[in-house]
């Protein structure tokens, strides 16, 4: 007779603003996939950024890219997040890193989650080398100035910034 030890599933939680998400994003997302039965990618509400996205949107985009896939799931995050990872019963944070400008903040960033959860790991994963130059600020600049960016984001994604930077501007 055997006996199987039953385990809960192992959670990680994704974080940013994902303004918009890029291929970078979804790379880091399939690696915390191979590390965690559920990947919780929590779209960041930040005050202090301005984005071109509403939250609203932001969340379809990401839902859309991964659509039908059940180990993925999006949500809305505001207030700290290591105690929002907690209380998803996460075992880490993930954080993509493309270069030792990122990791000096993230290595910050991490020691202060440590400090306050210190149930809560921080996953530092790194992209492709295709995707390791990519941010959405970057994506959204390219974007906003006429710039093809339709091999660094999802195909939907692509279509919402074409929309949103063709609108006429009011001023």
């Amino acid at each position: 007779m055997t006996s199987e030890v039953l385990r809960e599933p192992s959670i990680a939680i994704y974080p940013g603003t994902f303004d918009p998400i890029t291929m970078g994003h979804v790379d880091i997302i399939d690696r915390a996939l191979n590390l965690f039965d559920k990947v919780i990618i929590a779209v960041a509400v930040n005050s202090a950024k301005d984005p071109v996205f509403s939250l609203k949107e932001r969340i379809q985009m990401i839902e859309d890219t991964f659509e039908g896939r059940r180990r993925i799931q999006v949500k809305s995050v505001s207030g700290l997040l290591v105690d929002y990872a907690y209380r998803q019963n996460a075992k880490a944070i993930v954080r993509g890193i493309r270069a030792v400008s990122d990791f000096d903040y993230e290595f910050q960033l991490a020691l202060m989650n440590r400090k306050l959860q210190r149930e809560v790991e921080s996953v530092f994963l790194m992209p492709g080398f295709r995707w390791i130059f990519i941010s959405s600020s970057i994506i959204k600049d390219a974007a906003r100035n006429g710039g093809d960016v339709s091999d660094l984001v999802p195909y939907h994604v692509n279509e919402m910034l074409i929309e949103k930077f063709s609108m006429p501007k009011h001023e």
